[in-house]
């Protein structure tokens, strides 16, 4: 990067960061003394402002950047992600939005206390929610960490952690002085600025061909060094039945753990009914589905305009392909046209980790103060006030947290935490969730069994993998204790988190009474599906 684009990139990080301090301090004016404004905004945002916000926390730098880097480097393979992602969607939408909304108050762990008021149950959700946070957490600030000081040119030590500082601080003042409300309109500022800069990017790429999708993927075929095989299944998933089982792991997680994901679900909170959280997700889907059709577009373009060789040299993982693509559709390194394209991708991708970071800080704290510390701490008494300030405690200890973690893991990779974060999520997190709401005969041991009968596994699963041990790409490449083969836990995780939920229920003993258990599962029947009684 030349001096100029460093100096444009860093002036429009300021301006977004102003931006967002701005509306941090709007969103500070209204005091947030009940967790209902501090945890959801008041639920007072509409179906599309809701839409864009989930549009916004899901869209991350991983979508923008490495989606579009993995087809410039695998084609076809690359292409699998984005339809891993986008079809989650239609799970979130069929299965969850809705009746989530109408069970639940503010996070996972209410859904499941409409049913089973238990406080085991809850804390075993809490448990498993600030578990897959953190996780994910953890993979954005490592990745804001080496992204951004790559792309204002320093790629030191010294800048990713001052970088991961940088980004930590924010996170804890957007979510500690804003709330909901504000995590929210910054989730929507990125989202527009995500979807502006991948529209101007496909159409400069469309130009480019003159519309002629074909001669688009032939010239990607013919630049990347595999041929016609860029455009077929296998090169990255073919091969022994490892990969290919490893690939099935990775949809299997990607497809069922957004449904999980602690993140996605609290937006569905922030609107006052089912339908418009049924309606929100109607528009998150057209956001999300216009923008990964965007990415393929993108990523065969960077295949065809750079060649798959300067991707991999610039980045081994491909993370750089989308910014060397809007250098080169700019007018090349040292133009005005290239500065400026370079600089406004770099601001979109800083604005894309802040917004995702914030909302996942807020998810993580929401769990924290509501879910653990009011069912771990006997003082009575307790005040909504108090939570709120439990809160706003929770969400600088997970910063400061995060930030440790983000620094000692700055040298990793951090895929397998983005992986192992989802699969998580469905291992643990959905089993329970469609038990709770769909079997009549669940109870509290099956639900807390269901929790860390999957999330346990997850976890340990990825520590015995490739990723950790047993590879020269391997986090400790020096020393060999994988059992386990696949990359991705997902493939085995996620039927142990059903089948334990199944096991715990079965050999349940028979509730004490049994009419009110009938009860509580017809009351929550009729909550989820009509709203009566939804707070």
């Amino acid at each position: 990067m030349t001096g100029d684009q460093r100096s444009l990139a860093l002036l429009l990080f300021g301006v977004f960061v102003a931006a967002t301090l701005s509306i941090t301090t709007w969103a500070g004016r209204r005091r947030h003394r009940s967790p209902e404004e501090f945890y959801a905004g008041g639920r007072l945002f509409s179906p599309m402002e809701n839409g864009f916000a989930i549009a916004g926390d899901y869209m991350s730098a991983a979508s923008f950047l490495g989606i579009s880097g993995l087809i410039a480097l695998f084609g076809y393979d690359g292409v699998l992600y984005c339809v891993g992602f986008f079809v989650a969607w239609l799970v979130v939408l069929l299965l969850v939005a809705e009746l989530v909304r109408n069970c639940g108050r503010f996070t996972l762990a209410d859904v499941l206390a409409a049913r089973m008021r238990e406080r085991r149950v809850r804390i075993a959700a809490g448990i498993s929610s600030v578990t897959v946070c953190v996780l994910y957490l953890v993979a954005q600030m490592v990745g804001a960490g080496s992204l951004v000081a790559l792309l204002i040119g320093e790629t030191g030590g010294r800048a990713r952690a001052w970088t991961v500082i940088g980004v930590g601080t924010l996170m804890v003042v957007f979510v500690a002085l804003g709330g909901m409300r504000a995590t929210t309109w910054i989730q929507i500022v990125k989202a527009v600025l995500l979807m502006g800069g991948a529209v101007a990017l496909t159409a400069l790429v469309l130009v480019r061909f003159r519309g002629d999708l074909g001669a688009l993927l032939s010239t990607a075929a013919r630049n990347s060094g595999h041929g016609v095989d860029f455009l077929a299944p296998g090169l990255k998933y073919g091969g022994d039945w490892t990969a290919r089982l490893d690939f099935v792991s990775l949809g299997l997680a990607l497809v069922l753990g957004t449904a999980g994901l602690p993140h996605i679900l609290s937006r569905f909170y922030t609107v006052p009914t089912a339908r418009a959280a049924r309606r929100s997700v109607i528009w998150s889907i057209g956001l999300i589905g216009g923008f990964y059709l965007m990415t393929i577009v993108l990523g065969f373009g960077a295949a065809a305009v750079l060649g798959t060789d300067a991707v991999r040299t610039s980045n081994a993982a491909g993370n750089t392909a989308v910014p060397l693509l809007a250098l080169d559709l700019g007018g090349g390194a040292g133009s005005t046209g290239g500065t400026v394209l370079f600089a406004v991708v770099a601001a979109i991708a800083f604005a894309t980790i802040l917004a995702v970071v914030a909302g996942i800080t807020l998810a993580s704290s929401a769990s924290v103060a509501h879910d653990l510390h009011t069912s771990l701490s006997r003082r009575a008494g307790r005040t909504p006030r108090g939570e709120v300030a439990v809160a706003r405690i929770a969400a600088v200890g997970i910063g400061a947290a995060a930030i440790g973690l983000g620094l000692l893991a700055e040298d990793l990779n951090v895929a397998f935490l983005v992986g192992l974060a989802f699969a998580a999520a469905a291992s643990a997190n959905l089993p329970v969730l469609l038990y709770s709401l769909f079997w009549r005969r669940f109870t509290a041991r099956g639900a807390v069994w269901s929790v860390y009968g999957g999330l346990l596994p997850a976890v340990v699963l990825v520590v015995l993998s490739p990723v950790v041990s047993g590879g020269p790409d391997a986090i400790f490449s020096g020393v060999d204790f994988h059992l386990f083969p696949l990359q991705n836990p997902g493939l085995v995780s996620v039927p142990l988190g059903f089948l334990a939920g199944w096991f715990g229920t079965v050999t349940s003993p028979a509730p004490a009474d049994v009419p009110a258990h009938a009860a509580q599962h017809a009351e929550t029947e009729v909550r989820a599906l009509t709203g009566a009684g939804a707070a």
